[in-house]
Formats: structure tokens, C-alpha cells, sequence
């Protein structure tokens, strides 16, 4: 599977909605009925490589490690001035899934604040975006108005949901079906569940993007181990296209 060509000039900053545009498709509004609530941890992910240390089963991207999951595609964006990757796209079952993993304070969390601009974001373009207790925590379901392909009106729906960490943050996209309907955005919480963020050691300012690198070869990774081939019920692991052209 190829990768997807995305216009992107500059890094997005982490309270940015400008991506919740590129990601999510134009559709009318419709309610969300996820319910529930989810932290990162050792019980329940997103994980700090601190509790997930192994790399057997995911994907290295540096930054992040994905789960192998049958289906799945991975798309990186890069950004045209310096040719950095500055955030990876999932595709599973129609629906997509944005992350970025930014530094953060050892002492303080960003998720309030950057609702709050993203609200901020939203409102200046004329849409709404209203606050959740979702599957994965306090969220926020942004409506934008836009064209339809029919040429109708309607709304760019995105679902944004992120998670504080050991100092880091992981900020995470849904568009498509699993931007409004549960079920549809079921597998990839479950994805989104399976993150493993690489902080590192370095010293870096807050809210700065923790650095995405391609895999390491061009073959589908991780393998599977020998006794699992030919078992369907084994995840595949993610499918991996040609390397990227420069986004511009």
C-alpha cells in the first residue's frame, strides 16, 4: 500500500486543530456515544517504553512503537523545510488515526490547556468542539464547516483524544467513521491503547516533537515468530508502502 501525499509546510504545534482538517472526512455532524474513561499506565496503555521495553510485535518509529495489527497501514508525514517526520497516520477499516508524541514537563500535564486551544483553533474557523468523557478519557469531538464532495455544506469531523505521560505527551486524531460511531473507532482505540512512546533521555523544551523515524528496512515489521505463521487468528503486522516523497 502506498503512502498518502499530505500538503504540510510546517510541524504542527501541539494545541493545533489544523490537522483535525487534513485527517477527517467532510460528513454532517452527528453525536458521539463513547463512554467511559482510560489513563496511561502499566495496566492500561498508552505505555512509557519503561513498561513495555521489548520491541518484539511493534513497529520502531523511533518516537512511537505500533502494535502489529492485522490490516493496519502506516502512513508518515514529512514535513517539506526539514525533512523531519513530524507525525504518523494509521489506516485501518476506512478510519484513520493521527499521532504525535510531544515532550512535556516532569512535573505538570498539557492536556487541559491544549483543549482549550484547540477549542480556541475550532471556534476561529466557525465550528464547535465539544467536550467528552470518551473511551479514552476527556476528549473532544471538533465539528468544522466544509464542503461536501456533493457540494453540500456539512461539517470535517475529528476526534481528538490525548494522553499525559512521563514526560511526554501523545496526542492522538481519529477521522472518518471512527471520528463519530463507537464501533467504528473501536479497533483503532485498541491501536491507540498499544502505543509504546521512546521519551529518551535528552533534555528537550515542552510541547517540543519527540523525533518519528522511518523503520528500518522496507520488509512488513515486526516479523512473525516461526511457530505463528499460518495461524489467522496471529495479527499480520502493519503494511508498509514505498518510501515517502516530500510532502509540499
Amino acid at each position: 500500500m502506498a503512502f498518502g501525499r499530505r500538503k504540510k509546510t510546517t510541524a504542527e504545534p501541539v494545541g493545533s486543530a489544523g490537522s483535525a482538517e487534513e485527517t477527517a472526512s467532510a460528513a454532517p455532524g452527528t453525536e458521539n456515544g463513547a463512554a467511559g474513561s482510560a489513563d496511561s499506565g502499566p495496566e492500561h496503555g498508552p505505555f512509557d517504553a519503561a513498561d513495555r521495553p521489548s520491541e518484539e510485535g511493534y513497529v520502531d518509529l523511533g518516537a512511537l512503537r505500533i502494535a502489529a495489527t492485522q490490516g493496519l497501514a502506516l502512513r508518515l508525514e514529512v514535513e517539506e523545510k526539514t525533512k523531519r517526520v513530524v507525525a504518523v497516520t494509521l489506516d485501518l477499516d476506512g478510519s484513520s488515526l493521527q499521532l504525535q508524541a510531544f515532550a512535556a514537563p516532569r512535573s505538570e500535564t498539557l492536556w487541559d490547556e491544549i483543549r482549550a486551544q484547540i477549542v480556541k483553533s475550532v471556534s476561529s474557523q466557525g465550528g464547535t468542539a465539544d467536550e467528552l468523557e470518551g473511551r479514552l478519557g476527556t476528549e473532544l469531538l471538533a465539528r468544522v464547516p466544509a464542503q461536501a464532495q456533493d457540494g453540500s455544506k456539512g461539517y470535517r469531523v475529528a476526534r481528538f483524544v490525548g494522553v499525559d505521560g512521563p514526560r511526554w505527551f501523545l496526542r492522538g486524531v481519529f477521522g472518518g467513521p471512527a471520528a463519530m460511531n463507537p464501533d467504528a473507532a473501536a479497533p483503532l482505540e485498541d491501536v491507540f491503547r498499544n502505543v509504546v512512546v521512546v521519551r529518551g533521555d535528552a533534555p528537550l523544551p515542552p510541547r517540543d516533537l519527540l523525533q518519528l523515524t522511518l523503520p528500518r528496512d522496507a520488509s512488513p515489521l515486526p516479523k512473525r515468530n516461526e511457530d505463528s505463521a499460518g495461524d489467522a487468528s496471529k495479527p499480520e503486522p502493519p503494511q508498509r508502502g514505498p518510501e515517502i516523497t516530500t510532502i509540499g
